[in-house]
């Protein structure tokens, strides 16, 4: 991957978030959520990030949005350092990354129609003279985007009760789609969707890319949805990368315990392949994120840990061409 190819670079991301005691609110301990991620996306690119529910995903991408404040690390949107930015700086940079909720109706507005929430970014900006666009420009970017989407633009006056749950989350990605973005971070924005309305969504999601040359950070705890959707995957487990790889690669051969096992659970559409799968189960619980551990973080829950990794963490190096694996067994503590 070439620099210039390079859109958004996180590197040794962390987000801690303080646990307050009862006696004058004084910090008892801290919720290691993101404890130190490294992962890249190219233009154009679909980066999926996957990994079981509490393990970091969302916290990820709300903290490259910058709606958590950090606790360490770097991001750099096309070279721009957003945690270090200044709050104009940061204003103007969210032009070009903007965000997919998960739920498609707690993201919107109940008191605000349709056609005022997909303009309500274009309005923020103005007010800061940062786009310059018209009244009537305005109302027919926002008609454009609902008929792009899959909305009547007969419906720009309708409130979010009066759409089904994907005409809303159509809604939301219009809204997305408002400032003209490089970068979109979906944080699993089909979850809460019915099947059916799941792959709508996401063939969407790829046509508008092929369109307006976007580029995804998609998360999804759906493991067929990331392997559809995305170019590249990372693995998480427990605020930390554990695996990145080309789609393909991942499915066909995983690396990490971690992921093997994640990759065994899902089932596959067809009853002899089905039958013959052996499912790898994980014995343990999954440690409290209120702790740092010296070691690597899956130790507990490993078959195949050594007497090493309970010391020395594992860093993500690269075993083959473009795949990435945090796990002693493919390399030598350092």
């Amino acid at each position: 991957m070439s620099k210039t190819d390079l859109l958004l670079d996180v590197r040794n991301l962390k987000m801690h978030f303080p646990v307050k005691g009862s006696f004058l609110s004084k910090t008892q301990n801290y919720i290691y959520a993101v404890d130190g991620v490294d992962f890249s996306i190219s233009r154009g690119e679909t980066m999926g990030l996957v990994g079981e529910s509490g393990c970091g995903k969302s916290t990820t991408a709300r903290a490259i949005a910058q709606l958590y404040k950090p606790t360490g690390g770097e991001v750099y949107l096309k070279g721009k350092d957003l945690i270090k930015a200044s709050a104009g700086e940061l204003m103007e940079a969210r032009k070009n990354m903007q965000m997919v909720f998960q739920d498609p109706y707690a993201s919107l507005n109940p008191r605000m129609t349709s056609g005022d929430i997909i303009a309500e970014p274009i309005r923020i900006f103005q007010k800061r003279g940062l786009v310059d666009m018209g009244k009537d420009a305005m109302n027919e970017r926002v008609e454009q985007l609902m008929e792009r989407v899959g909305l009547s633009r007969f419906f720009k006056n309708r409130y979010p009760h009066e759409f089904s749950g994907g005409q809303r989350q159509r809604i939301g990605i219009a809204r997305a789609l408002a400032l003209q973005p490089e970068l979109i971070l979906c944080d699993e924005p089909v979850s809460a969707l019915d099947v059916s309305i799941q792959s709508q969504i996401l063939n969407l999601f790829k046509d508008l890319q092929q369109e307006f040359g976007l580029t995804y950070l998609f998360i999804a705890h759906d493991l067929a949805v990331i392997k559809y959707i995305s170019d590249r995957v990372a693995v998480m487990y427990l605020g930390l990368i554990v695996e990145i790889s080309g789609a393909k690669d991942l499915y066909k051969k995983p690396l990490h315990p971690y992921t093997q096992a994640l990759l065994s659970a899902a089932p596959i559409p067809d009853p002899k392949v089905e039958a013959q799968r052996r499912r790898i189960i994980l014995t343990g619980d999954v440690p409290s994120p209120d702790k740092q551990r010296p070691g690597c973080y899956f130790y507990d829950r490993c078959s195949k840990r050594m007497d090493h990794c309970k010391t020395q963490r594992p860093r993500l190096k690269e075993t083959e061409d473009g795949h990435q694996v945090a796990c002693f067994l493919y390399h030598d503590p350092e």
